[in-house]
């Protein structure tokens, strides 16, 4: 049977890695998978050396956690690094990993 849940997805620098991991288990994240990733967005390719790869933050959620994180994340990172996050609809099997 499947389950409607929401994922969550963070584009952000990696130096934000475990104050992101931090939001997702205080709000209620039961699991993430991390990917280092590059691109290229409105303000063009940004990584140096220094810095590092950015990261994409997954994780699978019920509605209202996804809420809580989103908000979480904006209102501690937003205004001051770069990073995109989202939220959309997926169906999971196994319902008691997500839960």
């Amino acid at each position: 049977m499947l389950i409607k849940l929401k994922k969550v997805t963070i584009v952000a620098e990696s130096l934000l890695k475990e104050g992101i991991l931090e939001i997702l288990k205080d709000q209620g994240s039961t699991g993430y998978t991390i990917t280092a990733c590059e691109g290229e967005g409105s303000k063009g390719i940004h990584a140096s050396d220094f810095e590092g790869r950015n990261i994409q933050i997954d994780t699978i959620v019920t509605k209202e956690v996804g809420k809580l994180v989103l908000t979480a994340v904006s209102e501690r990172y937003m205004k001051n690094y770069a990073l995109i996050a989202t939220m959309s609809d997926v169906e999971v099997v196994r319902e008691d990993k997500f839960k």
